[in-house]
This record gives C-alpha cells, sequence and structure tokens, in this order.
C-alpha cells in the first residue's frame, strides 16, 4: 500500500509539473542508449547512414525518452516522476508504456517535458494484494513549443513482490487503459528462435501497397541475457532501481533474483518496428507488460500486420515479446503512416 493515503493521491490528480529541462539530445548518449537495447543499427550514430534514409540528423530510438529521467534534466525541486506517490520502489512495476510521435528525435534537439498525473486508481491483485495504479502523461516540446512526443506511463505498486504466474495481477494490469486482456497463454514451446535478420537483409516498407494483413515483420532474438545487460541498460536510461542489479536487495524483496527493466524488453522489441517502417514513418508504440526477463532467458520479439487503412495510408500492427520457452514478457501496438 501507498504510504499516502489514496484520497491524497486522487487529489492530486490533473496537477502538472515540469519534469525535464534542457533535455539535449547528444550523439554520444543516443549511440549509448541504442547498443543497451541491443539495436546495432547505424542510423543510431553515423550521420551519412541517416542522411542515405533521408534523415536529416542522427534519428534516436523510439523509446529514448527514458533518458531525461537523469538527474542532470531534472529541476531541482522535482523528485522522481515529478509527484510525491510515496511508492515503496522495491514494490513497484512498469505497467504500461505508449508513445505517440510528431516525429523522431533527432540529435541536436533540446526538449522539456511536462508531466500530468492522468490517473489515480487502485485494483485488487490476487497474491499481489492492492495495486494502485498512477498514469503519467509527458509531453516533449522544443523551445519554440512544437510537440515531438507524448508518452504515457503507468506505475503500478503492489503489496509485495509480483509472482509471474499470477494471472490476476496481469488481469488488473489490464484495467490501466481500456480494461482489454492480454493474458499470457503461457506457451511451452522450446523450439529453437528464427536468425535475428541484420538491419540490411529487411528491407523498411514505405507504402501499404507492400503489405496485407497477417504479414510479419522481421524477428529480433537477444540470447542468454546476462546481469551485465541491466546494469547497461540501468546507465544508458537512468533507470537505477536496485532491484534490477543489486542481488541482495531483489531477493529481500521476495525476487528469486534481479530482473530486467520492462522498458529494456521494450527497447528490444522497438527494434521490431525501426527495422520494420522508417522511422519518419511511425505514429506511435506501446507495450503492455506481462512478465519480467531473468538472467539467462532468451527474448523472441515479433510483428504481425493487424489492420490497414489502404486510403489513409495507415498501418496498425501487433507485437509480442516471448522467452524462448514462450512466456509472453509484453504484448503492444505500433502505427505507421505509410504512403
Amino acid at each position: 500500500m501507498p504510504n499516502r493515503p489514496l484520497e491524497e493521491l486522487e487529489a492530486m490528480v490533473g496537477d502538472t509539473t515540469v519534469t525535464a529541462t534542457e533535455f539535449r539530445i547528444e550523439p554520444g548518449k543516443v549511440e549509448e542508449f541504442a547498443r543497451a537495447i541491443t539495436a546495432e543499427d547505424p542510423v543510431f550514430r553515423d550521420e551519412a547512414v541517416a542522411a542515405e534514409r533521408s534523415h536529416d540528423r542522427v534519428p534516436a530510438p523510439l523509446t529514448y525518452t527514458q533518458v531525461a529521467r537523469f538527474p542532470r534534466y531534472t529541476p531541482d525541486d522535482v523528485d522522481g516522476k515529478g509527484f510525491d506517490l510515496a511508492f515503496q520502489p522495491e514494490y513497484v512495476i512498469h505497467g504500461e508504456q505508449a508513445h505517440e510521435y510528431e516525429r523522431p528525435i533527432y540529435v541536436g534537439d533540446v526538449l522539456e517535458g511536462t508531466t500530468t498525473l492522468a490517473n489515480v486508481f487502485q485494483r485488487e491483485g490476487g497474491r499481489a494484494g492492492t495495486m494502485t495504479f498512477a498514469v503519467l502523461e509527458t509531453e516533449y516540446r522544443t523551445p519554440d513549443g512544437e510537440l515531438v512526443l507524448t508518452d504515457r506511463s503507468t506505475a503500478i505498486e503492489t503489496e509485495g513482490a509480483i509472482d509471474d504466474g499470477d494471472e490476476s495481477a496481469v488481469d488488473a494490469g489490464d484495467t490501466a487503459s481500456d480494461g482489454g486482456s492480454t493474458e499470457a497463454d503461457g506457451g511451452t514451446a522450446e523450439t529453437k528462435p528464427a536468425p535475428d535478420p541484420t538491419v540490411g537483409e529487411f528491407e523498411r516498407v514505405r507504402t501499404v501497397a507492400d503489405l496485407e494483413p497477417s504479414d510479419t515483420g522481421p524477428t529480433v532474438v537477444v540470447e542468454d541475457l546476462e546481469r551485465q545487460q541491466f546494469v547497461k541498460y540501468a546507465g544508458a536510461s537512468g533507470d537505477f532501481n536496485p532491484i534490477h542489479y543489486d542481488e541482495p536487495f531483489a531477493t529481500g524483496a521476495g525476487n528469486e533474483s534481479v530482473f530486467g527493466q520492462g522498458m529494456f524488453t521494450a527497447g528490444i522489441t522497438s527494434r521490431v518496428v525501426a527495422n520494420w517502417f522508417d522511422l519518419r514513418d511511425v505514429s506511435s508504440f506501446g507495450v503492455r507488460f506481462q512478465s519480467r526477463v531473468f538472467p539467462g532467458d532468451t527474448v523472441v520479439a515479433t510483428g504481425e500486420v493487424a489492420e490497414i487503412d489502404r486510403d489513409a495510408g495507415t498501418v496498425e500492427t501487433e507485437l509480442e515479446a516471448r522467452t524462448v520457452a514462450g512466456e509472453t514478457l509484453l504484448t503492444g501496438t505500433a502505427t505507421a503512416d505509410l504512403e
């Protein structure tokens, strides 16, 4: 349970605060973040490659706004997400994350993030106990007021460590947005994943004429995860919750070991979208977390065309990241506006 009564948290809904200032998109940090999510695409570090793909500057990965949490971008009077929710960090999980893009973020951009506490509510989560949800929406704008993107994040505080087999906790998390069910099917297939294609082997789709419903996108495979990768992502993103890299802290909170950040898995999954479509065409990317990734796991991320509006040139895709054993880590969607 949060250290503040629910009534106090509800009274904060609608409050807005500046949570990131002088958020400079720096080339070295973009490259570091890209490598932390296992993206070796040279477009994230090479100006010549970016120019070949018609970008006037080096773009950042789709989930790069996680970097805005670093203290150097945070106003002195702002702590954490900008609101004193009094959540206990060892019992906080990331329920959902969504992004809506007006354009890609580019090296050289300087952004300001303004966050609104959009909603607070509670649900019962079975063995997870009472779950308190906080939905935060952040707009990132340039100094002249241009809106570049909006991200929405759902943080969930539980009464204890989450058991990945606790379906009631997953179902409770589904109410954070539209109430839909994305229950993991618990598959047990032990088949070897398809090879992870290199960037050059999969031609990006630029027009809806090249797509049909149920077409599949690139498969991204990251094998045999190590603890160091969670540390590397923490250093790149600013997510320094010790539950991801401090074994005694993680096990003391009731977990079997440290586990990967949800946004680390989301970053891996974003590579499916970035390898499938040009970054300029991606208008949204969102994920709903279902399970955690542990050292030794192999992540397989895939995508499939769900719907095509040929008149508007819009394609909706469904995304999924699983372990090689078939356990669903997250589901998601992405939208691309094509010719």
